[in-house]
This record gives C-alpha cells, structure tokens and sequence, in this order.
C-alpha cells in the first residue's frame, strides 16, 4: 500500500492478515491498523470495519474473533483501526484504562488537550476508509461496520452520523446510551466539554430518537450477554431498543443467558454478525 508500511503480514485460511502503519494526516501522529484480504480479493469485494473495545488494540480483534475464517469464505475484507492516537504525550493520557490511550471513543475531541489529536471519527471515514478502499480497489458501496462495547458506540454512532457510509451495521455489547453510562459521561466530559446537549451528537440512543425515518431498514443486529458485568451500569441496550421502536427502525437485540462482556462472547457469535452483513450487503448492492 502506498504510504503504509506493512509491520506483518501471516497466511490466514487463504487469505493475509496485514499490520499495518502509516503517517496520519487527521491524527497528526502515526497510526496503526489490522487488514485481513481474503483469498478472492477482487475489485467488487466488500469490507466490514470493526471497531474494538476500551484498552484494545488492533491486534485484539484479529488475533481473539477467529473472524477471518468465514470472512475468507464470504469474500469480506476486514478493517481492524487501532481504538485511539498513541504517543502524543498528552499528560494524563494513561492514567486511566478507560479514557485516553485506547479509549478514543470513535469521536472528535473539541476540548483541549485533546483537540488536536485525537480525531478518530475524521480519522475512520476521511482518511483511512478512502485509503484501504483506494489500494485495494474495495467497492464504496460495500462498507459495513461492526464494533464492541466502545467500538459498538462506534460503530452504531458512525453509522448514524455518516449516512451512506457505510451499507450495513451491527455490533456486540455496545455502550448504547453513553450519556447515561459512567464510561461515556468520564469520556464526552474530558472530550467534549460540559455540556450534555453537545454529547447527543455521540450517543447512539439519542441520534436514532432523532431520525425521521428508519435509516437502515434492513435491520440493525446487536448481540448482548446477560452474564455481562457491564450491561445493566454502562451498556443500556434497552434505551437504544426503545429508541428504534419509536422511529420503527429494524432492530434484532439478540439477549444471550450466561455470556459475558469478552472475546468468548465474540467469538461465538462473530459468523453471525459476518454472515448478517454478508447478506445486507448484497442485498444492497441488488437493490
């Protein structure tokens, strides 16, 4: 890929899984991301973004989903973007697990310190979407998106704030309503500033309230586990279930008896998700 060195690359059911870094213009710093190409890589094969969870990185997905085997099958590319910038030597971006290093909540900061660097929203669909669909010739109108628990807030608040980005969406534990979720309001707070009105243009709950008509009215799939220590402080998969019902968006919340919050979870059920999107992306490009 032109401008990205390539870290490793490993034979994986066919196809590459690629580690990969480049300078990033939006970030200001480098930045690093998983790519898997499945065997039959071709100018019209789709891509399904994943985006991963609090103290991630983008190994964490490649190495613990065991995605690539069906997404080898299937024909879908796999974009793995590291979870926030690292090295900017902010101070205070470390001290915490769950805000700064590998926590840049898929938004961009307006709050200094942290303005100038961590701009990952601008960073996923200005910058490094259009690079991988450039270099390997993906088709635009086959980008799907998927996430976990912070990467599932991305993945659902990117979908709805970028319409036409991306063809299909789903994700896995999913801070659904960050406004009322500690992780969220400790992140909008330092990132964002004060001011919960602000905070509405990130929370996947409020922006779905705000639609006028379903925005994916194939459906949306979410899969949560009820043994998930997180689900009923941080996660609040029922306010994004109501908020969907209200504007009669498609929703399947799938609510699985003794899962938890961890790649176990994922990986049961990462075919489905894979399989999902397989189909809603066909479906659209039929359509």
């Amino acid at each position: 890929m032109s401008d990205v060195d390539i870290l490793g690359t490993h034979r994986c059911f066919g196809g590459r899984q690629l580690f990969c870094r480049h300078d990033s213009t939006e970030i200001g710093l480098p930045m690093r991301f998983g790519l898997f190409l499945p065997p039959q890589m071709s100018a019209s094969c789709s891509l399904l973004m994943f985006l991963s969870g609090l103290t991630c990185t983008e190994e964490t997905f490649a190495i613990k989903s065991g995605a690539q085997r069906t997404a080898a099958e299937l024909g879908i590319a796999l974009l793995m973007p590291d979870t926030s910038p690292r090295g900017a030597e902010v101070p205070g971006e470390a001290d915490a697990w769950d805000f700064g290093v590998g926590a840049g909540f898929y938004l961009d900061a307006t709050r200094e310190p942290w303005s100038r660097h961590w701009r990952m929203d601008s960073y996923l669909v200005r910058e490094l979407l259009p690079l991988v669909i450039a270099t390997h010739g993906i088709n635009p109108a086959q980008i799907a998106i998927c996430g976990h628990s912070m990467g599932g807030h991305g993945a659902l608040t990117l979908a709805l704030r970028h319409p036409g980005q991306f063809a299909s969406v789903s994700a896995f534990a999913p801070i659904a309503a960050p406004s009322r979720s500690p992780w969220g309001r400790k992140a909008f707070t330092n990132y964002l500033g004060d001011d919960p009105a602000t905070w509405t243009q990130h929370d996947a709950t409020e922006l779905m309230r705000r639609q006028r008509a379903p925005p994916y009215a194939q459906g949306i799939l979410i899969d949560q586990g009820m043994a998930d220590q997180y689900v009923s402080e941080q996660l609040y998969p029922e306010a994004f279930e109501a908020a969907c019902r209200d504007v009669q968006q498609p929703l399947t919340l799938r609510r699985h008896e003794g899962y938890d919050h961890g790649y176990y979870f994922i990986s049961t059920f990462i075919e489905d998700h894979l399989r999902f999107h397989h189909f809603q992306l066909s479906a659209h490009a039929s359509g």
